[in-house]
């Protein structure tokens, strides 16, 4: 199966996973819990202004499409994916919200993906909401496109 058919087949509309496909185009659906939601709502919302907040953003990927929790494009970037169904070029930031369904090797291979795929950074913010951040050599301190995001996140004040 390839995204356009799961995009448009109408047994898969609303459903209340997150989906996505493996390198066999086969469905993968994960249930997520009210904090993950929160979270990303909260991340969304500290990212910068200039530029497009992409929540559940589809990335074609050397294993099928991926979804990440939320990402960030420049304007540049979003006119050149902005009419496909997913993303041929990954948006420059990636972040996945863990949910207890996450392996860390399922992380990882993540992590690998979108950098391939052309993200500059990918970040992970965990159940706690500390976020980490990565680039294509690894970790690193704090993120470089948005140097002032927070390492962690609070969804109450």
């Amino acid at each position: 199966m390839e995204w356009k058919e799961v995009c448009e087949h109408p047994s898969l509309q609303n459903l209340p996973f997150k989906i996505e496909l493996n390198e066999k185009g086969q469905i993968l659906m994960s249930p997520v819990k009210v904090y993950h939601s929160a979270f990303q709502g909260k991340i969304a919302r500290l990212l910068p202004e200039k530029g497009i907040v992409l929540p559940e953003c589809a990335i074609r990927t050397q294993k099928g499409t991926k979804v990440a929790d939320i990402a960030w494009c420049s304007e540049e970037r979003f006119k050149l994916i902005a009419p496909e169904a997913e993303c041929p070029i990954a948006p420059e930031i990636c972040i996945e919200v863990l949910s207890l369904s996450n392996t860390g090797e399922e992380i990882e291979e993540k992590r690998e993906l979108y950098i391939l795929a052309g993200a500059k950074e990918f970040w992970v913010c965990d159940e706690k909401g500390a976020v980490v951040f990565f680039d294509d050599n690894g970790r690193i301190e704090k993120s470089r496109l948005v140097p002032g995001f927070p390492a962690r996140v609070y969804i109450l004040s």
